[in-house]
């Protein structure tokens, strides 16, 4: 990043939470166009909540968020997948009794443009769904659905991708397989933020890696970096 550019996306020193209490403190993340920021920390220290305050989920009681240098702080969620933000929940983020096809199609209702290529490049990207695009969402695998998820979101052509646990409750093996699409959808140019809780894993991919306690920036570095940090081995990595 030169100096004096702003990061594509950034949640800056954002304070909030659900009602009178506080879960975050002045927390910042941030991600630079077409790289991946991953989240981590332990249970209870703000993830999800600082994600979702990134996509106007939570009112935030100071602290900016800002896209391309805009101040897109006070619009609603639908307003920012408007400038090209995703969000995909941990649960209920498919339509069980509608086909994969369907959900695809479904990701995309908002646009006016042909969607075919969309289309294409998800079953590219995910092969196993163009195998199933007829059945049923609700009939697939838990990995499955998480690629159903992922390539709805990807239909609305974003710029971001925000990912809640993407790999929770799903095998190692299939971890890595989504790892690895994630890894090609920023290779495509798309930024993406995530909260995960195999936190190793994921900072093996994660350009930048946030390590939050109690809604607080604990430690900011690159992936490799914390990966290599024993502090944060010792605390957060399991030695």
């Amino acid at each position: 990043m030169t100096a004096g550019t702003e990061p594509f996306l950034i949640g800056d020193q954002m304070t909030g939470g659900y009602g009178p209490t506080d879960i975050l403190h002045a927390c910042t993340l941030s991600v630079d166009k077409g790289k991946i920021a991953v989240i981590v920390g332990p249970n209870g220290a703000g993830k999800s909540t600082a994600m979702k305050a990134v996509f106007g989920m939570l009112r935030l009681r100071g602290g900016h968020v800002r896209i391309r240098g805009e101040d897109i702080t006070h619009l609603s969620p639908r307003e920012r997948v408007g400038k090209g933000m995703a969000f995909v929940p941990q649960t209920n983020n498919v339509f069980p009794s509608m086909t994969v096809e369907e959900n695809l199609e479904m990701g995309a209702f908002l646009r006016r443009d042909d969607i075919r290529a969309s289309m294409e490049q998800v079953y590219t990207l995910f092969p196993i769904l163009k195998q199933k695009r007829r059945q049923a969402a609700g009939e697939l695998s838990g990995g499955q659905r998480q690629q159903v998820a992922v390539g709805r979101a990807l239909m609305t052509d974003p710029e971001v991708l925000m990912l809640d646990e993407p790999t929770a409750g799903v095998s190692p093996i299939v971890m890595d397989e989504l790892f690895d699409r994630i890894i090609e959808v920023a290779r495509a140019g798309i930024t993406i933020l995530m909260v995960e809780q195999n936190a190793r894993q994921a900072l093996e991919i994660a350009d930048t890696g946030f390590v939050l306690v109690q809604g607080r920036n604990a430690y900011t570095d690159t992936g490799k970096a914390l990966l290599a940090n024993p502090e944060v081995r010792r605390t957060f990595l399991g030695g």
